[in-house]
């Protein structure tokens, strides 16, 4: 086992990592930015470093952390999500300077980094694919593809994902107008401005299967995840398992995810996407090749800690598990408190948490980073926490989740509990009806009567002009 963990992210996946390696005996060793100094995951490290000023570089700066994790003596290096965690040149990095990187080996990472040799790959392999294309050169071989597929239409960034450089279309006009957008935007955020056209289900489920894999060949799945709840692509709520799949269906597709990880000899934990529609075709969207945000609910529902699972399979351990001993056990929701507001288009929220209240009770869990004080900046992801509740059946995992919500205060920037508390109350979701285009066709029906901060200065300042008028 390891002696010591570099973790080359921050905010509540770093915190994660830390509880994960302190429970294995192992010393862990935080980088931080300027802004987030007095970071709680900062606090909790054994070590903490100072990368680069200013408040992204350090986290993006492949050799200025290998080197700094073997001056700090580390010999592990656990990447988190996003940032670096799917960059095959960094795992490349930490191996050359002799330390493990907790994920999966470099070349399994490339081949699944790239969207359209994913997608062939798939397909050469007997995974369903949408309709697609090869990388788009031009704008004009763009309509005539996007002609012969036939609309509507995704733009995807062929090194994307998080809903970067993606667009639907649904004529030729509007493929004309976004694709230098999505262009652009694919440029900004991976560095490649490439893009692809794929076939637009119009109201499909999300579905993800979590697979673990070890370095002796052994792969199994841990049931799949309904991430159908999403805001411009990018996801807001998690389910597991999902009310839409079949024994049968939910086979198929875990064998489909085995298959696609043994081609690619993928040897940690990731996770195979799919879309799904109605009549339970499923087709290939994309390998994460990293852990997800949205993992706490497959341990919820298997009782299995894929964190401390990837630290054990990068140094050398073989799963202890089978796919038959593999039990799904009640159902698990999360939701992702993020600083944004959903009555203003989900703009993002910032300044200085002034309250924080956190739920508890029996089946619920927060992973989280934020307390009273906490400053929310413009430069990072909105997410502050994750809210997860278990419950034996779908009907009592939802109750749960609305009492726990209910009592979720965050005050001082604007978050998407009360949109989330109207969800939980909403016949629809109550139901299992909803797609990718839930939040889309439903926003209208869910919105809230904004609550007035007790501790904004304003309206402390209204109240005491109004008291001080009935002297």
């Amino acid at each position: 086992m390891f002696n010591k963990v570099l973790i080359a992210n921050r905010g509540e996946i770093a915190l994660r990592i830390i509880r994960a390696c302190k429970e294995l005996g192992i010393r862990t060793v935080a980088i931080y930015c300027e802004p987030d100094a007095t970071a709680r995951y900062v606090k909790k490290a054994d070590e903490a470093y100072l990368v680069t000023p200013g408040p992204l570089r350090g986290y993006l700066n492949i050799y200025g952390i290998v080197e700094l994790a073997k001056n700090a003596g580390c010999d592990a290096i656990h990447p988190g999500y996003g940032f670096l965690s799917e960059n095959p040149q960094f795992a490349e990095a930490c191996l050359d300077a002799g330390i493990a990187f907790i994920g999966p080996n470099p070349e399994s990472i490339k081949k699944m980094g790239l969207k359209v040799e994913a997608r062939a790959l798939a397909k050469s392999i007997g995974i369903p694919i949408l309709p697609g294309t090869q990388p788009i050169k031009n704008i004009e071989d763009a309509i005539k593809l996007g002609k012969e597929i036939g609309f509507p239409l995704m733009i995807k960034a062929t090194a994307g994902g998080g809903g970067r450089g993606l667009r639907i279309c649904y004529d030729e006009e509007s493929l004309k107008r976004q694709i230098p957008v999505a262009m652009s935007e694919a440029k900004k955020a991976f560095g490649d401005e490439r893009i692809f056209l794929e076939k637009f289900l119009e109201r499909p489920h999300h579905v993800e299967i979590q697979i673990v894999a070890d370095k002796y060949g052994n792969v199994i799945y841990l049931g799949e995840r309904d991430c159908s709840i999403q805001r411009r692509h990018q996801k807001l709520i998690e389910i597991a398992p999902s009310l839409l799949l079949k024994k049968e269906v939910r086979q198929l597709m875990g064998d489909a995810a085995k298959k696609l990880a043994k081609t690619v000899n993928y040897d940690n934990v990731g996770t195979v996407e799919f879309l799904v529609d109605e009549s339970l075709n499923f087709y290939f969207l994309e390998m994460n090749t990293r852990i997800q945000v949205e993992h706490t609910i497959t341990e919820e529902i298997t009782g299995i800690d894929l964190v401390q699972t990837m630290i054990k399979i990068a140094a050398g351990q073989p799963l202890t598990i089978k796919q038959e001993d593999v039990c799904l056990d009640g159902y698990s929701i999360q939701c992702r408190i993020n600083a944004e507001d959903p009555l203003n288009d989900f703009l993002p929220s910032t300044g200085v948490v002034t309250s924080y209240y956190s739920p508890g009770g029996f089946g619920i869990r927060i992973d989280g980073h934020v307390t009273e004080g906490y400053n929310v900046q413009p430069y990072y992801d909105s997410l502050l926490a994750k809210l997860v509740a278990w419950g034996k059946t779908w009907d009592e995992v939802v109750r749960r989740m609305h009492r726990a919500l209910s009592e979720y205060v965050i005050r001082g920037v604007k978050t998407t509990i009360p949109l989330y508390i109207k969800i939980m109350e909403d016949e629809d979701f109550k139901k299992g009806n909803f797609s990718t285009k839930y939040i889309e066709e439903k926003l209208n029906s869910l919105l809230y009567t904004e609550e007035k901060d007790p501790f904004d200065l304003s309206v402390i300042l209204s109240a005491a002009i109004v008291a001080h008028s009935r002297v």
